[in-house]
């Protein structure tokens, strides 16, 4: 699949159109789809959507991407991960209905997806985005129930757009006439871009701060929105950032009609690996025992505020960083917030990754932050460096999904 089309990301929708048809057109024999996009937050608004709708009784579909560990994590059928034997079978159809036409690894593999959802029954579609959203080649359902928007800032600018609101653009291309879109908390330029397209084209909004409220109260979770106020546990997702997360799930479940107990099941039982994960267990953390491994894939500015947000609530403890990067990411932005809390770096390649960034390179970046750093060739060997430095180190790996998937395979 990957030799189909010389480039990893080109954004039209025509060849996925192509294929679609060629399947029968699977993409309008799907349940109710809810369709999320956004630069931060969409795994784990999604996962809290699940978690929330599987506590009700439903069976639930989700797509997402990357993946973490195996590719078989985007695809999840009606609870359960597509298996080995079917994904095979899925694939090679699809490989036979496309022949040698061009089209992306992405676009073949979100066609395939669309295939297994239409052959399986469920009760509810959740569809995250891949990049952008206008022509990402999710968006090819005509009327989703529902479409999502979170948090957006700057990533990705060499497809979307070189300003917050050009790629609010971009994402905000998810939006259909007469569907309701549930949205994030934005920034000013971001939403008036929103708020401009969904008047366009006729879809009503349900806006943080104006339809909906979330915060945090004496260690609950508070949310209200017109029909009323919920009192609920904090996130099991931990971060600051998650409560704004689970405030759009409730706020989707809210107006989908489902009740406290579904919602509190969202905020409870949502899980998503490497966003804020604590690793407790596993080969890595064995070389590390006396340690507080945490791990994290974000990879943006915005992810680095909310790393630094976090670590800056925890117990006080020498923090430091393994950190490897993608070459397209504003890795400066990244580490930025984290400067001030971060003891040392510990910079490493990312391997397998065509444009991961070398670890000289990664180092370099951390510099120029104030960032203490050094390289090593793996993120066993900065472990064990930083065990022989200081044992009761808290430890943050994180820097990229792909390193993240990574280290979860290591640790297993």
């Amino acid at each position: 699949m990957m030799a189909l089309h010389p480039k990893v990301i080109d954004l039209v929708l025509d060849r996925v159109w192509r294929l679609l048809a060629a399947l029968d057109h699977p993409e309008e024999k799907l349940p109710p789809v809810i369709h999320l996009a956004g630069t931060n937050g969409k795994g784990s608004t999604q996962a809290m959507i699940r978690a929330g709708l599987e506590g009700a009784g439903k069976s639930v579909h989700a797509y997402t991407s990357p993946h973490l560990v195996r590719f078989h994590e985007r695809i999840r059928l009606a609870g359960t991960l597509i298996g080995e034997d079917a994904l095979s079978a899925l694939l090679d159809d699809c490989l036979a209905a496309n022949g040698p036409d061009p089209i992306t690894y992405f676009e073949i593999t979100t066609c395939a997806a669309f295939k297994a959802f239409a052959d399986t029954p469920a009760d509810w579609l959740l569809l995250e985005t891949g990049l952008g959203g206008r022509l990402d080649a999710t968006n090819v359902v005509a009327q989703p129930a529902m479409t999502i928007l979170t948090p957006i800032s700057l990533d990705h600018q060499d497809f979307l757009g070189d300003t917050v609101a050009k790629i609010a653009g971009e994402k905000a291309g998810i939006l259909k006439r007469g569907t309701p879109c549930v949205v994030g908390p934005q920034p000013d330029e971001a939403l008036e871009v929103i708020e401009a397209r969904a008047a366009k084209i006729g879809a009503p909004l349900l806006v943080h701060g104006q339809h909906w409220h979330v915060w945090e109260e004496r260690g609950r979770l508070i949310f209200q929105d017109e029909t009323g106020l919920l009192d609920l546990p904090l996130p099991n997702l931990p971060g600051a950032h998650q409560i704004a997360n689970a405030g759009a799930a409730l706020a989707a479940l809210r107006h989908l009609g489902f009740d406290e107990a579904a919602c509190e099941a969202a905020v409870t039982t949502a899980e998503w690996p490497a966003r804020l994960q604590r690793l407790k267990t596993g080969k890595l953390v064995s070389l590390v025992p006396q340690a507080e491994v945490w791990l994290d894939g974000g990879h943006n500015p915005a992810a680095g505020e909310a790393l630094a947000d976090h670590l800056s609530k925890l117990p006080a403890r020498p923090t430091y960083m393994v950190c490897g990067m993608l070459n397209t990411k504003d890795i400066g932005g990244y580490l930025r917030p984290l400067a001030p809390l971060v003891e040392r770096l510990h910079a490493v390649a990312i391997p397998g990754a065509a444009a991961t960034l070398p670890a000289e390179a990664t180092a370099a970046a951390a510099a120029d932050c104030g960032i203490d750093a050094d390289t090593d060739d793996s993120v066993e060997a900065a472990l064990t460096r930083i065990a022989g430095e200081n044992p009761e180190a808290r430890i943050l790996i994180a820097g990229s999904l792909y390193l993240a998937g990574q280290v979860l395979g290591a640790n297993a």
